[in-house]
Formats: structure tokens, sequence, C-alpha cells
């Protein structure tokens, strides 16, 4: 078995950053974008602009992945926001699930932010063994950053 490159993790890594990114970015500005649908599914909520808010942070943290995805330099710094947006996020997801201030459609939103958390996980330990202690590759010159 063949034992991934530096350069197969970035690469690899990049495209869950571009992934999440668009995820992020979907679920971040569709409050923004029409409120009212958005609380279809997800149920009334009192302080919208608190909402619109979460939304616009969870959008800018969408377009930083999407923008290290692009170059294909994902940094400990991009991979510890983005697992850990997840990680926070599905936290909310399921702690406000089970004391029923949010609906139970937010579980799907844990699910897929925990298969986040542990693809990152799982990439990054994957991008350390093949680095052999470099953290950061560009792709294009397989050199350390």
């Amino acid at each position: 078995m063949r034992q991934a490159s530096p350069s197969d993790s970035t690469v690899t890594l990049s495209r869950l950053a571009t992934g999440q990114a668009v995820y992020f970015l979907l679920t971040g500005i569709w409050p923004l974008l029409s409120i009212r649908t958005f609380q279809m599914v997800t149920g009334r909520k009192t302080d919208t602009w608190l909402v619109k808010t979460v939304g616009v942070l969870v959008a800018v943290i969408g377009v930083v992945l999407g923008l290290a995805g692009r170059q294909q330099r994902i940094t400990p710094e991009a991979a510890t926001l983005a697992a850990g947006s997840a990680a926070g996020l599905a936290a909310i997801d399921v702690i406000y699930v089970r004391n029923g201030t949010i609906r139970r459609i937010y579980l799907l939103d844990a699910v897929a932010e925990l298969a986040l958390v542990g693809a990152w996980l799982r990439g990054w330990r994957r991008m350390a063994q093949a680095s052999s202690g470099q953290a950061s590759y560009h792709h294009e010159s397989g050199t350390g950053a």
C-alpha cells in the first residue's frame, strides 16, 4: 500500500475545505436571503438579528475555508477553524435540541458537522504522517510553508 505524499494530503484537505466552505456559505447566507423560509424549516425565532449574525459569521468562515481550499494552502490555523467551528456548531445543535429550544431538524446539521470534524481529524493526521512533521504544504511546490 502506497503512503500518501504531502501533496496528496494537501489536495485531500483542500477538497475538504472547499466542501465545508460550500456548506457553510449556503447555510450561512440562507437566513440572510430568506428568514421566512429559514424559519419554515428550522422553527420560529425570537431574535432574527441573532440568527442573521450567526449566518454572517458562518458564511465568513466558509469564505476563509474556500480561499484556503482554492489555494491548496491548509495551515494548522485553517484546519483548526474548520474543525473547531464544526464541533462548536454540532455541540450547540445537540444541546439545544435536547433541551427543547430548537427543532430536531438541527440534528441533521449536527451529523454533518460531526462528519466534518471526523474528516478533518483523519485528514490532518494523514497530512502530519506524510509530511514527517511539517504541518503545511503548498501543493505546487511541495515545500513546507
